[in-house]
């Protein structure tokens, strides 16, 4: 049985919460009482993931590379639920496998778009909100690659120390306005983000987990739901390992 997690009265904002580790997250959340606004850009999917929970639960269609859709996906979440408690910046791609020189420019910039700016822009049109109401939990996912670096995965692995340097300087700039900024670092998790990479990459992942397994979304939902809760008062621009014992710092 999961531990329960107070979250009750709390509203969150979920990127790419419609599948996966998002998805895992909106209903984690949803059990621990809060309300949720599913930010995706495969607006049909959310829809479908909003309507199969049920009640306290939006979808609202986002592309996180554009500052301007993001702030109307944040108005109508404040109009739905009257503000914004929690954030979390989940939405991101793996990119193609590839060598670094082989790596194409479009596909690095494509990643680094979704992956890295995305976060930034993200926390960019909400902060001030959580600023203002003085509260506010942000937890960015990042990636064991972004600590240790994947071979012929260098954006990806960029990306992700680019979220964790991001966490922890936002973490300080907003440390006095009781807004505590995190980010998790999983080993891969079996998702469809698992479809954009090779066989080869997968078990070179798994190879390298202690554990002998892959992390599984509710695991990581579970470690999210605490680092995003009123509970977590004094832990900011904080790093938690979820890797299997693959990094241990």
């Amino acid at each position: 049985m999961a531990n329960t997690i107070d979250l009750k009265g709390r509203i969150a904002a979920v990127t790419g919460g419609a599948q996966g580790i998002g998805k895992a997250v909106t209903e984690r959340f949803l059990a621990s009482g809060a309300k949720v606004a599913i930010w995706d850009r495969d607006a049909a999917l959310a829809e479908k993931t909003a309507a199969a929970l049920g009640k306290n639960v939006i979808a609202v269609p986002v592309d996180v590379t554009d500052l301007a859709d993001i702030e109307k996906a944040r108005d109508a979440t404040v109009k739905a639920f009257g503000r914004i408690d929690i954030l979390v910046n989940n939405a991101g791609i793996a990119g193609a496998n590839a060598t670094t020189w082989d790596t194409t420019v479009d596909e690095w910039r494509k990643v680094m778009r979704i992956n890295l700016d995305g976060p930034f822009l993200c926390c960019k049109a909400v902060v001030p909100g959580m600023i203002a109401q003085n509260y506010g939990r942000i937890v960015n996912i990042a990636s064991i690659a972004g600590k240790e670096g994947n071979p012929n995965a260098a954006h990806y692995s960029a990306s992700k120390a680019g979220v964790i340097a991001l966490t922890k300087s936002l973490g300080k700039e907003v440390a006095s306005h009781n807004i505590a900024v995190n980010c998790i670092t999983p080993a891969a998790a079996k998702t469809a983000i698992f479809d954009q990479i090779t066989e080869q990459h997968i078990n070179f992942m798994l190879s390298k987990i202690p554990r002998g397994r892959f992390v599984t979304v509710e695991e990581i939902a579970a470690l999210i739901a605490w680092v995003a809760s009123e509970d977590n008062s004094f832990t900011t621009g904080g790093v938690f390992d979820i890797s299997g014992g693959r990094a241990t710092y």
